[in-house]
């Protein structure tokens, strides 16, 4: 799978220069066709303006800074909670304390518990300090296992210890009733499990941390910067600015500049936030990104950039159809619908850690792609060639928007007065 994301990567990468470099060769010819012809030049210039608005934006800034602090709280506050935890304190009486202090350390490092190994003089003493409190468990020689009280649920810690010890001292009493020697008593002592091997492809131990992170930051991403598109496309023509940027550029370079800037503003800001995470958890030894392979964060990160690609163009070209701001609801509502069943799905299919046939199938619809099929990589579930299918088809979708967007923006961002109609946009003559 990881060959897969790299080759993914590296068509989108691929397809992109070329498709820059054919209409880079077609330029001088289609300037001489008139203002339909589709010429970028002007776009690298519309694009730098929308950078350094939206950079130097209070928005941005705050925004940012507001998603690394949730970021660092996710992060820290788990590991602050699991350090501050106290160790169970188990009192040891016998006439070998020591090999019991072993037995018990042994036993809690096996149930991946903390404990405070305490000799007590007596088993009076034992007893009474735990009924004040001061112990969890004591352990009286061979014969038994004493706790104040158990959780009938077995979910304290406490009873999940007494019940690991006493069936550490029943084992260890059915080796010496079978009269086995030390050294054999050593050898089962020290014997491992067999490993368990697996029907599936692939491993079956998955961090479904790393799968929502990935979930959460896409809908994050598009939902900000979707918006960006939609008002600022819809401020630049109630505002009349957009006349005053046609009489420069053409309005293809405009559409064009507009998403690819903003685009490169919202890879920047989620690059800076997956690295921060990572950093982050590596430096405070936190579970939530353990185990992450490279492959699922370069694969959130792709579908980022298609997931934006493919619903960049709708959003600007919906936003072209608005007049005033109260429309931008009734423009952007079919678009946010997919976003967000996409993102309740991949949720649910991320936290359950299975997923089922429909959400199968939203991986390869281009609208809930970008939610669903991170998720099946994160939980080892969609092959190397699903996954480059999911790709070949989400750019072949967004080609498709691309051009009907771009039609749709050039008739009508210029009409004011009123809200525009698609079917009325769709049935003007070229």
């Amino acid at each position: 799978m990881t060959g897969a994301v790299v080759a993914a990567c590296v068509v989108v990468f691929v397809a992109v220069r070329l498709w820059l470099r054919l209409r880079r060769r077609r330029g001088p010819a289609s300037s001489s066709r008139g203002e339909g012809a589709v010429d970028l030049h002007g776009a690298p210039l519309v694009a730098a303006r929308e950078i350094r608005e939206r950079v130097r934006g209070r928005p941005f800034r705050i925004g940012t800074a507001f998603i690394l602090v949730a970021v660092a709280a996710a992060i820290v506050i788990p590991v602050l909670n699991r350090s501050s935890s106290a160790p169970e304190q188990v009192g040891v009486v016998g006439a070998s304390p020591h090999q019991l202090g072993a037995l018990v350390v042994a036993t809690a490092r096996a149930a991946g518990i903390t404990v405070h190994v305490v000799t007590e003089p007596s088993a009076s003493a034992a007893r009474r300090a735990l009924s004040a409190g001061h112990l969890d468990v004591v352990m009286l020689g061979d014969r038994a296992v004493v706790v104040s009280t158990l959780d009938p649920t077995g979910a304290s810690t406490s009873t999940q210890l007494a019940t690991a010890l006493a069936e550490s001292l029943g084992v260890r009493a059915a080796y010496r009733a079978a009269d086995l020697t030390p050294s054999q008593i050593a050898q089962l002592a020290g014997a491992r499990p067999v490993p368990v091997l697996s029907l599936a492809t692939t491993t079956a131990h998955r961090n479904v941390g790393t799968s929502i992170f990935g979930v959460i930051l896409v809908f994050l991403m598009l939902q900000q910067y979707n918006t960006w598109i939609l008002l600022g496309v819809m401020e630049e023509k109630s505002s009349r600015v957009v006349e005053v940027l046609l009489a420069t550029v053409r309005p293809m370079q405009l559409l064009a500049g507009k998403v690819l800037g903003i685009g490169l503003v919202a890879m920047g800001q989620a690059s800076v936030i997956v690295a921060f995470a990572l950093c982050l958890g590596a430096a405070v030894g936190s579970n939530l990104l353990h185990g992450s392979a490279p492959t699922e964060v370069a694969s959130a990160l792709l579908w980022l950039v298609l997931g934006y690609a493919f619903y960049c163009w709708a959003y600007a070209a919906a936003a072209s159809l608005a007049e005033r701001q109260d429309q931008i609801q009734s423009v952007a509502l079919p678009l946010s619908i997919p976003i967000v069943f996409g993102y309740v799905m991949a949720l649910t299919a991320a936290v359950s850690g299975n997923a089922s046939t429909l959400f199968k199938v939203l991986a390869y619809l281009p609208p809930t792609a970008p939610f669903a099929m991170p998720v099946l990589v994160g939980l080892g579930q969609v092959t190397v060639w699903g996954f480059c299918a999911s790709v070949a088809i989400s750019i072949v979708c967004t080609v498709g928007i691309a051009r009907l967007a771009a039609v749709i923006y050039r008739r009508a961002i210029l009409r004011t007065g009123a809200k525009v109609r698609l079917r009325d946009v769709l049935r003007v003559a070229h």
